[in-house]
């Protein structure tokens, strides 16, 4: 499955929605690229893809420093899953090609 490109997400957080903006690239089943969200931009780290399974992490510092670890899978120029927010539980997420 073609992740390659941007994509912009929504994780449904008890915060309520926030958004991020995705530049992702996949080469050999490793997933890179860069994650922006609430003014900052971080690269996406330990990204893995296989088939349309994709996962990733992304270090945090707002609006409270931590590790976000994505997991979900991508449906043509759609994508969803879930977001595992440190102590705070597994919120859902989804979104589409920008």
């Amino acid at each position: 499955m073609a992740i390659d490109g941007n994509w912009e997400i929504t994780i449904n957080s008890p915060m309520g929605a926030q958004k991020a903006k995705l530049e992702l690239t996949a080469k050999d089943g490793a997933l890179t690229g860069t994650q922006q969200a609430q003014g900052s931009s971080q690269p996406v780290a330990n990204g893995k893809i296989d088939g349309s399974n994709v996962s990733w992490s992304a270090n945090i510092t707002s609006p409270l420093p931590m590790t976000l670890e994505f997991s979900g899978n991508v449906e043509g120029d759609t994508i969803k899953g879930s977001v595992k927010a440190g102590a705070f539980g597994s919120f859902p997420f989804s979104g589409s090609r920008a």
